[in-house]
C-alpha cells in the first residue's frame, strides 16, 4: 500500500468492533489518524478497543457503544467525537447484514426491517456527521455495500433490493455534496471472512477439514474466480483508498471487492 500520513485527521468507522470495520480502523491508526469506532455489542466493542490500544499504544482512539438505527445513539456518538476530536475528516458507513429470503417467504415486516437497516444505517450517521465533515479540508464518506446491488440473488431478494437502493443513495449524495467538497463513494463486497462464516465452518466442516479447505470448496461451488473468500483487510484497503486523498478525484463511484464474481461489464 502507498504510504500516506494522516496525522491530525480524524476517521470515524461505524461497525468498527469486528471484521471489515475493525480492519479499517487499524489502517487509519497505522497512518496516524485519530479514530472513532462504534458498535452495538458493548463486550465486542471493549475487546476491539483493547486490541487496537495494544497494537497502537500511542494512537488516539474513541470507542463508543452505538446502535446506528437509534437516532439518539447516533447523535450522542457524533457529539462525543466532536467533544474529543473537534472534527471529522473521513467517515466510513459500515453496518448491516444479509437476509436470506425469497419473495414468497419475505413478510411485510421483514421488508421494512431490511430497508430500515440498509438505509438508515447510512442516513442517520451521515446526517449526524455532515456538519463536521463540511469543516474538513478533504472530507469523504465511504459506504460498505454489496455486489448484490448490481447482481441480485433470488434467495436474498430483500437484501438485494435494499443494496441497489443504497448504491443509488450513495450516487445521489455524491452529486449533492460535491459542491461542498465532500466525496462519496462505496465498495461492493462479495463473500468476506467473518464471524458468521467461522460459526458456520464450526457447524458444517468435516472432521479434520481446515478453514482454508472448507472455504476453498465453498468458493468453487459459488464460482468465485479467485477460489477463496475475501479477507477483511482486503475490503479495508479499498475503503482506506476511497476515504483518503489517495482518491481525491473520485466521487460517486464504487470499487468491486468480490474476487471476480461480478458478471456485469
Amino acid at each position: 500500500m502507498i504510504e500516506i500520513d494522516l496525522t491530525g485527521q480524524v476517521a470515524v468507522v461505524t461497525g468498527g468492533s469486528s471484521g471489515i470495520g475493525f480492519a479499517t480502523a487499524q489502517l487509519f491508526l497505522r497512518a496516524g489518524a485519530s479514530v472513532a469506532i462504534c458498535g452495538r455489542d458493548g463486550e465486542r466493542l471493549a475487546r476491539a478497543q483493547a486490541a487496537l490500544s495494544e497494537q497502537f499504544p500511542n494512537g488516539e482512539l474513541l470507542a463508543m457503544r452505538c446502535d446506528v438505527l437509534d437516532a439518539a445513539d447516533v447523535d450522542a456518538f457524533a457529539q462525543a467525537v466532536g467533544t474529543r476530536f473537534h472534527r471529522t475528516d473521513m467517515f466510513v458507513n459500515n453496518a448491516g447484514q444479509g437476509r436470506v429470503s425469497t419473495f414468497a417467504d419475505t413478510t411485510d415486516e421483514a421488508w421494512r426491517e431490511e430497508f430500515d437497516l440498509k438505509y438508515f444505517s447510512i442516513i442517520r450517521p451521515t446526517r449526524a456527521f455532515l456538519p463536521m465533515l463540511r469543516g474538513a479540508a478533504h472530507p469523504s464518506i465511504v459506504c460498505v455495500n454489496s455486489l448484490l446491488a448490481l447482481q441480485p440473488e433470488p434467495h436474498m431478494v430483500a437484501t438485494s433490493s435494499a443494496r441497489a437502493g443504497v448504491l443509488s443513495l450513495a450516487k445521489s449524495l455524491a452529486t449533492e455534496l460535491a459542491p461542498q467538497r465532500i466525496r462519496v463513494n462505496s465498495i461492493l463486497i462479495g463473500i468476506v471472512e467473518s464471524g458468521q462464516w467461522r460459526r458456520r465452518f464450526e457447524r458444517e466442516a468435516q472432521p479434520g477439514q481446515s478453514w482454508e479447505d472448507w472455504t476453498g470448496e465453498l468458493a468453487r461451488k459459488k464460482n468465485i474466480p479467485l477460489g477463496r473468500f475475501g479477507r477483511p483487510e482486503e475490503a479495508a484497503q479499498a475503503l482506506f483508498y476511497l476515504a483518503t486523498p489517495l482518491s481525491s478525484y473520485t466521487t460517486g463511484s464504487h470499487i468491486d471487492v468480490s474476487g471476480g464474481v461480478a458478471r456485469h461489464v
